[in-house]
C-alpha cells in the first residue's frame, strides 16, 4: 500500500485523557487537528486499561465488603455467587461506553484520526505506522503534541514470558481468581490490585521494598490503610524483595528476602506492580531538538513546550505526577499555546487519590514535604471517630487534616484517608487554588451530618476552635 500524505495544523501523538482533550480543545478553538492512536477510539491507557476498569472493579469489591460488614449490624445476606464472566463483560461495558462516546465527540468536532503508532522523521514531518501491515502515514504538521502516556515497570528476573505473572494491564483482565496472588509493589497500583483480588476470593500477600506502603504519603494516612489491609489480606511484608521466581504448570515459587533471611513461597499468580515509565523511546525524538532526561521524561516548559519549538509534551511522558487529570490539564494548556493564548501550567496543587479501602487522598504541602525542607506548619486533625456520618456509616477509620501557615493562616494542603475521600479532597484543592485561610474552610457552613464537615472540622482544629475535639491549654 502506498504512503498517505497528511498535512496537519495540528497532530496529537496518543489519545488518552491529555491527549483527546488537547485535541478536542484545540479543534474548539479553530485549529486544524489530527489524532494519532492504536486504538479504535480515543480513552489511552486509563480508559482501556487503567483508571476506569479498575474503579469499575473497585467498586464491586466494595459491594462485597458492604455486604459482609452489614451482618454486624443486623442485615446478613446469603454468601454472594461471582460470575467472572458476567463481572468482566460489565467493567468491558463500562470501557466501551466511555471510549465509543469519546469517538462521536471527536467526530462532531472535525478532529481527523488516524490509528497507529507515530515516530519523528524530522522536526515537523511524522510516520505513523498503521496496524495490520496496511502500510504508513506520513504527517506534514505545523504543531506537535506528545501524549504518548507510560507502561507498566519490568523488573529485572521478573520478566517471565508466564502468563501466571501478570502486570496490571493483564490483572484487570480477571483471567481468574487465583487462590492465593503475591502483589509485588505496595504503591497504589499494587493496593488498588490487592484490593480487588481479595473481596473476590483470593489469599493476597503484599511485599514491598521500603518500610512503609504506599512510600512518599505521610505516614499517619498510610497508618489507617495500613491496619485495615492486614486486618484482610493474607501478609503485608514490609522491608522485603523478590530475587527469584519459577513459574511452572500449576504456579509460582518465588523467593522472597528479609532482615530476617530469606523464605520460598508458592503461589498461583504473580502481581508485578512497581510502577510505571514514560512512552519516550521509539519516537524518534533524535530527529529533533526535543530533550529526553535521564529517567525518559521529555522536558517541557510552562506551556508544555520542549526545546524544538513546533513540539509539545503533556502527560506521563512529560513528568510526574503520572496522574490522568494532571495530563487533562496539561493537554488544554498546550491547545491554548498553540492558539497563541497567554496561558501557563501553574497549579497550585495537583491532588492524588488511591482508591483502595479506605481512599486516600491528598493535595498541596504535605507533612513530609515540609519537614524535609523545614517550613513551619500548623497542622489541624479530625479523626473520625469524632464524625456522626462516619459512625451512621460504619467507617470511623478516617482522618483528615489540613495544613495551614502559622502566620498567615493561608491554606496550603491537605490529606484524607477514609470513605470517599477522593471526593472530599476537592474542597480543599479550590480552597489552596483561590489562596484561601482556614478561616474560610472553617466559617463555610457545611451540611450535618456528611463527611465534607471533617474538612471544616480540621480547619477549626488547626485553629484551635474545634468544638468536637477539647485541646488542654497549657
Amino acid at each position: 500500500m502506498s504512503d498517505v500524505i497528511v498535512d496537519a495544523g495540528v497532530v496529537v501523538l496518543g489519545a488518552g485523557p491529555g491527549g483527546y482533550a488537547a485535541a478536542f480543545r484545540a479543534a474548539d478553538l479553530g485549529l486544524d487537528v489530527t489524532l494519532v492512536d492504536p486504538e479504535p477510539n480515543p480513552g489511552g491507557v486509563c480508559l482501556f486499561r487503567g483508571c476506569i476498569p479498575s474503579k469499575a472493579l473497585l467498586h464491586q469489591a466494595a459491594l462485597l465488603e458492604e455486604a459482609t460488614a452489614a451482618a454486624e449490624r443486623g442485615i446478613a445476606f446469603a454468601a454472594p455467587t461471582i460470575d467472572l464472566a458476567r463481572l468482566r463483560d460489565w467493567k468491558d461495558g463500562v470501557v466501551t461506553t466511555l471510549t465509543s462516546g469519546l469517538g462521536q465527540l471527536a467526530k462532531s468536532r472535525a478532529v481527523r484520526r488516524i490509528r497507529g503508532r507515530g515516530a519523528f522523521l524530522e522536526r515537523n514531518l511524522l510516520e505513523v505506522s498503521a496496524q495490520e501491515d496496511a502500510g504508513r502515514s506520513v504527517i506534514r504538521f505545523q504543531h506537535c503534541i506528545v501524549a504518548t502516556g507510560s507502561r507498566p515497570t519490568v523488573l529485572p528476573g521478573l520478566d517471565t514470558e508466564s502468563p501466571l505473572v501478570m502486570n496490571s494491564t493483564e490483572a484487570l483482565e480477571l483471567p481468574d481468581v487465583p487462590a492465593r496472588l503475591l502483589v509485588v509493589g505496595g504503591g497504589y497500583i499494587g493496593l488498588e490490585l490487592a484490593t480487588v483480588y481479595q473481596a473476590l476470593g483470593s489469599k493476597v500477600t503484599v511485599v514491598e521494598m521500603t518500610d512503609t506502603l504506599l512510600p512518599g504519603v505521610d505516614p499517619d494516612l498510610t497508618r489507617v490503610l495500613a491496619k485495615r489491609m492486614e486486618s484482610r489480606l493474607d501478609a503485608v511484608r514490609l522491608r522485603t524483595k523478590v530475587t527469584a521466581l519459577e513459574a511452572g504448570v500449576g504456579g509460582c515459587t518465588v523467593r522472597l528476602e528479609h532482615a530476617d533471611g530469606a523464605t520460598e513461597q508458592a503461589f498461583d499468580r504473580v502481581l508485578v506492580a512497581a510502577g510505571r515509565r514514560p512512552n519516550s523511546s521509539g519516537l524518534g525524538l533524535k530527529h529533533t531538538a526535543a530533550h529526553v532526561n535521564e529517567r525518559g521524561f521529555i522536558a517541557v516548559d510552562a506551556q508544555r513546550r520542549t526545546a524544538e519549538p513546533g513540539i509539545f509534551a503533556i502527560g506521563d511522558v512529560a513528568g510526574e505526577p503520572m496522574l490522568a487529570h494532571k495530563a487533562t490539564h496539561e493537554g488544554l494548556i498546550a491547545a491554548e499555546a498553540i492558539a497563541g493564548r497567554d496561558v501557563a501550567f501553574d497549579p497550585a496543587a495537583i491532588p492524588a487519590v488511591v482508591y483502595t479501602d479506605p481512599e486516600i487522598a491528598w493535595c498541596g504541602l504535605t507533612e513530609s514535604q515540609a519537614a524535609a525542607a523545614g517550613r513551619a506548619v500548623e497542622v489541624g486533625r479530625f479523626p473520625w471517630a469524632a464524625s456522626g456520618r462516619a459512625l451512621t456509616l460504619g467507617r470511623t477509620d478516617g482522618l483528615t487534616k489540613v495544613l495551614i501557615d502559622p502566620e498567615t493562616h493561608r491554606v496550603l494542603g491537605a490529606g484524607i484517608v477514609g470513605h470517599g475521600a477522593g471526593d472530599l479532597i476537592a474542597e480543599v484543592i479550590h480552597a489552596i487554588e483561590m489562596g484561601a485561610v482556614a478561616e474560610d474552610l472553617a466559617l463555610t457552613i457545611h451540611p450535618h451530618p456528611t463527611l465534607s464537615e471533617t474538612v471544616m472540622e480540621a480547619a477549626e482544629a488547626a485553629l484551635g476552635k474545634s468544638v468536637h475535639m477539647h485541646k488542654r491549654r497549657r
